[in-house]
């Protein structure tokens, strides 16, 4: 009889002694895997900020690329107009010209045939006849190139005007865009206040690293923003010397001012 209850003390030791051991590894086994899940936790949270800090990454350099091509786009039609102003001078001073030596042309003939008048009789006649001959051909000549020349400033005058309304409509634009600009470096102030106030009560260190990467790149993109507000100054074209009028006298002519 006490074989027995020794025998069944024993067995209840045993049997609490395995029970303990089992309650020793279901919690080493609790610990472990708790601590296996902060891990795979942490991991998750550290890899979710990295993905942010990229992903921010490639939307600044795509807003620089973006800005780059607006600025070359910018400075190609600057360019542009300024080209069409120096053609638009060189046209002119062109059309001046020709006026002045018709002008000219026409003041020298007129010198020729007082001259030639003052000869003979005979040599008058024959004077007069080629002056008026020469008088009407210039008049009928003078009066299509006049016209030409009015229907011509007309078309330039038009294009003038219509490149005026587009460089207006183009500075409405930029305007627009300037004052988007100044509201986005505005909500880039807001969110530079939020951020910081998100700071103060961050509650741990992945958190306030992550605070601290949006902070980094919601300046970098003020930055941005401010550069791209500048405005470029615009340059005025130079204004060509007016060529010389041609010289068109007769070999010997004791007049003539360019011989």
């Amino acid at each position: 009889m006490a074989e027995q209850k020794e025998s069944s003390v024993l067995f209840s030791l045993k049997e609490l002694m395995n029970l303990e051991q089992e309650r020793i590894a279901q919690e080493a086994a609790n610990q472990q895997r708790q601590a296996r899940d902060a891990r795979e936790r942490r991991e998750a949270e550290e890899r979710a900020a990295r993905e942010v800090v990229e992903r921010k990454a490639r939307d600044a350099e795509e807003a620089r690329r973006l800005a780059e091509q607006r600025q070359r786009e910018e400075t190609a039609r600057i360019e542009a107009i300024k080209q069409a102003e120096l053609e638009r001078a060189k046209a002119e001073a062109e059309h001046r010209a020709q006026l002045q030596a018709a002008a000219a042309q026409r003041e020298h003939e007129a010198q020729l045939i007082k001259i030639r008048q003052q000869s003979s009789a005979r040599q008058t006649r024959i004077v007069l006849c080629v002056a008026i001959s020469i008088i009407v051909l210039g008049s009928a000549g003078a009066v299509l190139k006049y016209q030409s020349d009015q229907k011509a400033l007309a078309v330039e005058r038009a294009q003038a005007a219509h490149e005026r309304a587009r460089l207006e409509e183009e500075g409405r634009r930029l305007a627009e865009e300037q004052k988007a600009l100044q509201q986005q470096i505005a909500d880039a102030d807001k969110e530079h206040q939020r951020i910081e106030l998100a700071l103060k009560s961050a509650n741990s260190d992945v958190e306030r690293a992550n605070l601290l990467n949006q902070q980094r790149q919601n300046d970098a993109k003020r930055t941005a923003l401010e550069g791209k507000a500048g405005t470029p100054t615009r340059g005025r074209p130079a204004t060509k010397a007016k060529p010389s009028a041609p010289c068109n006298c007769s070999p010997g002519d004791p007049i003539c001012s360019c011989l």
